[in-house]
């Protein structure tokens, strides 16, 4: 199952409470205060791990706290401090505090970590405010609570290269012919349901982040077919992949279908529509005479890259040439 969005509660730890004690040992009835200082309480940290990429681990479990500090002992005895709570989460994860309503960080890279809530300190003990004229203090801090907040987690995935077009367009073959990825093929519309990255590996340990994404169909931007809950992802992509079917199975045109997904992306964004594009014509195994992939160049005023996902034609120059244009844009 794969889960690009959760809301959850954090508290770090609350300070432990100082300690009020009194020395007594043998031939010293009255040895004076001696209560130690209570522990510090966990901080709350996010952690990007690249072993992850889904927030799956979220579900169900809403409230997250790091440990309470220790109070303070007898003996000038300080409190241990409570444990940290690192909670880790895929590259690509944005944290929103809901009632601030207040972007907190947005950890796009591996290994980014971030503390978002701080433990309470730990109260003083009685040795601690003794004084000359007060040398017997009866009284101790208590610790101070650890910050909480209520969270929305957001997955937005991080990949070299989206693909993106009309449902059946061949996408997710493509994906499974360039890389290990192995997403549901069929021959009906919509059996990609959820985002599927798979690893490009090219000659001279090269390699590309591709993301499968679901087919966009018109009103996707407004929530219509299942395009509007990941047309977010495609925003972190570093080039969109346009996957044209040159012989649809509706009979649709192209050029049109080309050019309806092109307005559900800028409807949706402006950040998606000025990314660079890859325009590639798939299924050219039923065009021999390449008939079609000419009409198109014509027509779409573009350089068109012809391939069949199914017999693996051209596949192998698409990524060489995608491997340059990320290259490129990285730089």
């Amino acid at each position: 199952m794969f889960v690009d969005e959760a809301k959850i509660r954090i508290k770090a730890g609350d300070g432990g409470n100082g300690c009020v004690g009194f020395r007594r040992e043998k031939y010293i009835p009255k040895g004076g205060p001696d209560g130690g200082d209570g522990g510090k309480g966990g901080d709350v940290f996010f952690l990007a791990d690249e072993n992850l990429d889904t927030l799956m681990d979220f579900t169900g479990k809403h409230n997250w706290s790091a440990q309470d500090g220790k109070p303070g002992q007898g003996s000038n005895k300080s409190g241990a401090a409570g444990n940290d709570l690192i909670i880790r989460v895929p590259p690509g994860t944005l944290i929103y505090d809901t009632d601030l309503d207040l972007l907190l960080k947005d950890l796009d890279e591996v290994g980014m970590k971030v503390c978002i809530c701080l433990g309470g300190h730990g109260g003083k003990g009685n040795k601690a405010f003794a004084t000359s004229v007060h040398q017997t203090p009866r009284y101790a801090e208590p610790g101070k609570p650890g910050q909480e907040r209520n969270l929305r987690l957001e997955l937005k995935l991080i990949a070299d290269v989206g693909l993106v077009g009309m449902p059946n367009a061949g996408k997710s073959t493509l994906i499974s012919r360039c890389s290990k990825a192995r997403p549901k093929i069929a021959s009906y519309p919509f059996t990609t349901l959820e985002p599927v990255l798979g690893i490009v590996e090219l000659s001279n340990e090269r390699r590309l982040v591709m993301a499968d994404l679901p087919g966009l169909i018109e009103g996707a931007h407004k929530g219509t077919g299942l395009g509007f809950e990941f047309l977010r992802h495609i925003e972190r992509t570093r080039i969109i992949v346009h996957i044209l079917d040159i012989m649809p199975a509706d009979g649709s045109d192209p050029v049109k279908n080309y050019r309806q997904i092109r307005k559900e992306l800028e409807e949706y964004s402006e950040l998606l529509a000025k990314k660079a594009e890859v325009i590639v014509a798939n299924k050219i195994d039923l065009d021999p005479e390449g008939k079609t992939a000419k009409k198109l160049r014509k027509q779409l005023r573009h350089r068109i890259y012809p391939i069949s996902a199914v017999t693996g034609e051209g596949i192998k120059d698409l990524c060489e040439t995608l491997w340059l244009k990320v290259k490129k844009v990285k730089t």
